[in-house]
C-alpha cells in the first residue's frame, strides 16, 4: 500500500526544464532580431513646418548644430568623414533611410555637404526632421 502512494506522488511532479529551454531560446531570438537605432546623441532645435509628416522609422540619425558640428552615433564627426561612418553603420545594419536633424540656425552649406556624403555612401532616401507647427 505504501509503495502505491509513493508512485502517485512521483508522477505528480512537473519538470520545468523544457519550459526554461523555450524561454531562453525565445530570449536569444528577440535579442538577435532586434534592430538598434543609431541616434545622433544630441538635441537640436528643429525648424517648424506646417506640412511636416511622419516618415517611416530610420536607423541612422545625423544631427547638425547651429555652430556646424556634425554628430553621429553619439560622437562628433568631421563633415568629410560622414560617408565613411555611414558605410560602417550600414555594414552593421543595412537601411535605406537617413534622417538629418539640423538645427534651425545651422548653415545651409553644412547641411548640403552632409547630404552629399550620404549620397556618396549609397543612400538615396534622406529625410530632414522638422517640428510640426
Amino acid at each position: 500500500m505504501a509503495r502505491k502512494r509513493f508512485q502517485e506522488e512521483e508522477e505528480a511532479a512537473i519538470d520545468m526544464t523544457p519550459m526554461l529551454d523555450i524561454v531562453f531560446i525565445m530570449l536569444i531570438f528577440f535579442i538577435v532580431t532586434t534592430s538598434f537605432v543609431k541616434e545622433a546623441g544630441i538635441d537640436v532645435s528643429k525648424p517648424e513646418a506646417s506640412q511636416a509628416q511622419a516618415k517611416p522609422s530610420a536607423n541612422i540619425f545625423i544631427a547638425i548644430r547651429a555652430n556646424g558640428e556634425v554628430w553621429m552615433d553619439k560622437r562628433m564627426v568631421d563633415v568629410e568623414r560622414v560617408g565613411a561612418n555611414i558605410e560602417r553603420l550600414l555594414a552593421e545594419q543595412p537601411t535605406d533611410i537617413v534622417v538629418i536633424q539640423a538645427d534651425k540656425e545651422a548653415k545651409h552649406g553644412t547641411v548640403v555637404k552632409v547630404m552629399d556624403q550620404i549620397k556618396e555612401a549609397g543612400i538615396d532616401k534622406i529625410s530632414i526632421a522638422a517640428e510640426v507647427e
